[in-house]
């Protein structure tokens, strides 16, 4: 098998590698044991010294960086340095605050001394996507580092370049020999790794099909897993929202990265008795996106990351208007790269794909709602729930409203973010357990309790 890495917007093949051999595969993973054994007698103090390293060569190299990004699946090159410039904050908010998020936990019961500690599990397969290569990547690895755990990337197959590059920089950094390492491998490789009994858990970014069979055989093997998968998060907005800042807000939100987000705006539910004048807004805004190649700095919207991408957007679409849905589409995209026009969808019916399906790419649909009752059942009504955003000028309700939606995030007068400060992840088919903050921080730790006796 061949890991390509080919540019989204020339089509032009960058870079392939043979994948790794399964003999090749286990002595990584046994380099990664004998690393953890040293690793994880550290200080945490000390396996943080490397995580400011790290932070200061993301600031250093953030526009080569973001280049590689643009080159190898098509983001714009100024959406990609603020990818890499939050990695060196999230590098920043761990450096400052693991320490103590680790320190042991006292605990008063009948005991002389009862109390808790937080032990790294071992060996932490991390499969990450290609839609934020170097942010995810981060978010896992760096949590996971901190805890004393050691990391194998099994990155997506169409951006190896990346995840090599991905695998320098920790050792550049300061990282100790093999604590953290990639690993070219396809599906079946990583699967191996868990069924095996090769690593200690995993974490999953991707879609809602994979998540369910690397979940299914982690659960199967009782490893420990987290899934951060995929979403159709509703946009709502109410009767006395500031329709032109949602309006913008929310053509930013569905377009970032061609669309290509699990926490994208996806679904747009509006109050019916503004819901022409915002989508009139909408529409105007959608129409002044700037589409081209993604090393120009002005570009908004580049290319999907693969070409076959465009075939599942041409039949969500066509699906939608084959059922009575009406369309407005953006400005033509160039002549070469695999763009998609960006889309507005009215009209909808439950039975419509792009209402069924997560939609990865620059499509956006819009409903209209009769009450808030009706706001909150449309939003719920999705096998998904990852993030949720709430535009109205009465706070107060929108934060009882918060309460109401199924998501595991709810932005209010602002587009859904993650924050490394703030845990990020989802419920129902959007995943389970939590990256970021210090609840990510614990994810892969063994939480022990010591007794002492009287």
């Amino acid at each position: 098998m061949k890991l390509k890495s080919i540019n989204p917007f020339t089509g032009e093949l960058t870079a392939e590698f043979d994948t790794m051999t399964e003999d090749a595969c286990r002595e990584a993973v046994f380099k990664g044991r004998g690393a953890f054994e040293k690793w994880k007698r550290l200080s945490v103090a000390d396996r943080l010294k490397p995580v400011a390293k790290l932070a200061s060569i993301f600031r250093r190299k953030k526009e080569e960086y973001a280049r590689l990004v643009a080159v190898e699946m098509g983001k714009p090159v100024r959406q990609a340095v603020s990818e890499i410039e939050k990695c060196a904050l999230l590098c920043d908010y761990y450096h400052r605050s693991a320490e103590k998020a680790l320190m042991s936990e006292t605990i008063e019961t009948d005991a002389a001394k009862s109390y808790v500690v937080f032990d790294p599990l071992g060996v932490i397969l991390g499969i990450m996507p290609w839609n934020y290569p170097f942010w995810q990547v981060t978010r896992w690895a760096v949590p996971a580092l901190a805890a004393g755990n050691v990391c194998l990337l099994k990155h997506a197959s169409n951006v190896p370049l990346t995840a090599i590059e991905m695998e320098k920089i920790f050792c550049e950094a300061g990282f100790p020999e093999h604590v953290f390492q990639t690993l070219l491998i396809g599906p079946q490789s990583a699967e191996r790794l868990i069924e095996q009994d090769l690593v200690d858990g995993v974490s999953l970014t991707g879609s809602v099909a994979a998540g369910a069979a690397i979940a299914s055989l982690a659960g199967k093997n009782l490893k420990k897993s987290v899934m951060e998968l995929g979403g159709s998060d509703p946009f709502l907005v109410f009767a006395d929202a500031d329709l032109d800042k949602a309006a913008r807000a929310a053509a930013r939100a569905r377009t970032t990265n061609a669309g290509q987000s699990c926490i994208a705006a996806k679904r747009l539910i509006v109050a019916e008795s503004v819901f022409d004048a915002f989508r009139d807004k909408f529409v105007e805004a959608m129409s002044t996106i700037k589409m081209g190649d993604p090393l120009d700095m002005s570009t908004d919207l580049g290319p999907v990351a693969r070409k076959e991408f465009l075939a599942t957007l041409d039949k969500q679409l066509d699906d939608a208007l084959k059922k009575g849905a009406s369309v407005f589409r953006g400005p033509e995209p160039p002549e070469r790269g695999y763009f998609f026009r960006p889309a507005v969808l009215t009209g909808l019916t439950p039975d419509m794909l792009v209402l069924k399906e997560e939609v990865f790419g620059p499509v956006a649909v819009l409903a209209a709602a009769t009450s808030e009752e009706e706001m909150i059942r449309i939003a719920n009504g999705t096998e998904f729930g990852l993030g949720a955003a709430i535009w109205t000028k009465d706070v107060e309700k929108a934060q009882k409203l918060a309460r109401e939606i199924d998501s595991g995030f709810v932005a209010i007068n602002c587009i859904v973010k993650s924050d490394p400060r703030l845990p990020f992840g989802g419920v129902k088919k959007s995943g389970f357990g939590r990256e970021l903050s210090h609840y990510g921080l614990k994810e892969f730790v063994n939480i022990k309790t010591v007794v002492v006796g009287q």
